[in-house]
Order: C-alpha cells, then sequence, then structure tokens
C-alpha cells in the first residue's frame, strides 16, 4: 500500500535564497546538498525534520536563469505542511515581521490554514492540523493539490488504481486520502499551465521497501500507465509516471535513507555525491552556484 506522501520536489531559481527562506523562515532543516542526478550542473536542495524522514521532505532542483512559471491545469499546486492548531498567529507574526508574503486564514474541510510565498512566488500552505505545541515547527507534509481540467480521469487513478479513499469535497474542489497524507484535485478551466521556477516539479508517494515498489510497478502497467525503469536516487529507489493530467507522480521508497554518506550531525553541511559523479566532482563543483550553509541548521534539533 501508499503509504502517504514521501516528498515534494519544486523549482527555485536562486539555490541561496531558497536556502535561507527554507532554513531560516520556515524552520526546516537542510538535509542533503546534492545534484540532481540527472543534470549534475543542478542544486537538489532536500529539507525535511531534524532527520529527513519520508513524509516531511520538501525538495528543489535550482535553475538560476529559467523564468516564472505560468500557473494552470494539469499542474501540481505548491505543498501543505501541517502545524500544531495553535501556531497560526505565530506563523502571521513571523511573516509580518520579515516581510513575507501570506494570505488570510481560511478554512477548508474544517482545517484553518494560510498560504505563504516563498521567494520565487510557490504557495506553501500551513495546515493547523497537528497537536498543539509551544514550538509552532512545521511537523510533516500535510497534502499536495492538483489543478486539473478533466478531474475524473485522475479521480480514477486515484481511487481504482493507487488505492487512494475519497474523503470529503467541497465545490471544485476534492480531497483524497492514502496513508498520513491527502491528496486534493481542483478543477479548473484555466489554460494548461507551463512548470518552471515557483512552482511544483514532481509529487512522491511513499512506499517500505522495492519489493513493494516493483508490485505498484507491475500495477500500473497492467492498468494502461506507462511507467520509468526503476532509478537509483541514492537515498531512495524511485519509480516515475504521469497521471492523465499529466502531473508527474513518482513511487519511493522509504530507504535507503540520508545517513549513508552523512552523519545525523552533519546532515547537510556538505555537497553530496553518488559514487558515479564523484569522478566529476571539480567539474561539478565549479560550475554549481556557491551556497552557503547556516552553522545554525547544521545541527539535529536546532529551529
Amino acid at each position: 500500500m501508499l503509504l502517504g506522501l514521501h516528498h515534494i520536489t519544486a523549482l527555485a531559481s536562486n539555490p541561496q535564497r531558497n536556502l535561507d527562506f527554507y532554513t531560516q523562515f520556515l524552520g526546516l532543516r537542510l538535509i542533503k546538498r546534492t545534484v540532481n542526478f540527472d543534470d549534475p550542473g543542478t542544486h537538489h536542495l532536500y529539507f525535511g525534520d531534524d532527520t529527513g524522514r519520508p513524509g516531511t521532505l520538501l525538495t528543489f532542483f535550482a535553475w538560476p536563469n529559467a523564468p516564472r512559471g505560468i500557473r494552470g491545469t494539469g499542474q501540481a499546486v505548491g505543498a501543505s505542511f501541517a502545524v500544531p492548531n495553535n501556531s497560526l498567529d505565530q506563523w502571521i507574526e513571523r511573516a509580518r515581521r520579515t516581510a513575507v508574503e501570506y494570505t488570510a486564514p481560511e478554512t477548508r474541510f474544517g482545517q484553518d490554514l494560510i498560504t505563504l510565498y516563498d521567494p520565487d512566488g510557490l504557495p506553501i500552505e500551513l495546515v493547523a492540523s497537528a497537536p498543539r505545541s509551544d514550538r509552532g515547527a512545521i511537523v510533516q507534509l500535510h497534502s499536495a493539490t492538483l489543478r486539473e481540467s478533466h478531474a475524473g480521469r485522475t479521480s480514477t487513478l486515484l481511487t481504482e488504481v493507487l488505492g487512494f479513499e475519497p474523503v470529503a469535497e467541497s465545490g471544485n474542489r476534492a480531497r483524497f486520502q492514502a496513508g498520513g497524507s491527502f491528496l486534493d484535485i481542483v478543477t479548473s478551466l484555466e489554460e494548461p499551465g507551463k512548470t518552471s521556477t515557483g512552482m511544483v516539479h514532481h509529487i512522491a508517494f511513499r512506499v517500505i521497501d522495492e519489493a513493494e515498489q516493483r508490485r505498484w510497478r507491475a500495477k500500473l502497467t497492467d492498468a494502461g500507465f506507462r511507467s520509468s525503469a526503476v532509478r537509483d536516487r541514492q537515498y531512495f529507489r524511485s519509480v516515475y509516471f504521469r497521471e492523465p493530467g499529466g502531473v508527474l507522480f513518482e513511487i519511493a521508497t522509504d530507504g535507503p535513507g540520508f545517513l549513508i554518506d552523512e552523519s545525523l550531525e552533519d546532515l547537510g553541511s556538505t555537497l553530496t555525491l553518488p559514487a558515479w559523479l564523484e569522478t566529476i566532482r571539480d567539474s561539478i563543483e565549479r560550475r554549481l552556484p556557491p551556497v552557503t550553509v547556516p552553522e545554525t541548521k547544521r545541527l539535529a534539533g536546532t529551529r
């Protein structure tokens, strides 16, 4: 079975500005600083909780010279995080103090939320859905949202193939659940969007191990979906396919995890590369825009 969201990957422009926002403002930890294995001249930054648990991860490919994306249908829209249900006022005050754009609180399916916008305009929803806490920190990914022109086809994939359960509907928004995460579909009459910076690149769902992943790949094939071969992403294994509206989905394993090449204390402090890219490390480092990792975010438990 799918265990919920594994990670969401989006596109940023300036990697330093991106790193500063997600560590200094949102309080996530930089879990891994590596490259896009399919495009080694591009930063791939992973943010999550102190240990990088699947289900807490928001990652970014940095495209410094790319234009802003154009929003429309056939896209995933931002990322939603669960925060303590007494923390929205704290987040609003924090956004005001640091001049981060945000929206007024709204209620969706009985849960209050606000939307923040990162430096590239990516919407980040904070949903008051976790137990009360004085810290007010982000707990985990809550949900992702798809904007679709023909929602029925995607709904069928979710319920009849991927095992999601429909749990709520209001207006043009329908909510589905798998494991501890939600996926919303918003039906829209907009034109198809164009993915670039400030937008989501793909959504990944969790499976426990590679054997389960192989079963899902076979199930997708039987249902008529074309999926990629299993790809080694060093910290997990991945299979990719597109849902009927065009959004890229991934099925990712929970392991082997982020501690295979760095200690818990040192997560995110160095540029890590898989063995097959180590031979060209010097070339990669010359091509990548430099970034500075804040010292206060290098140690587990710091906020």
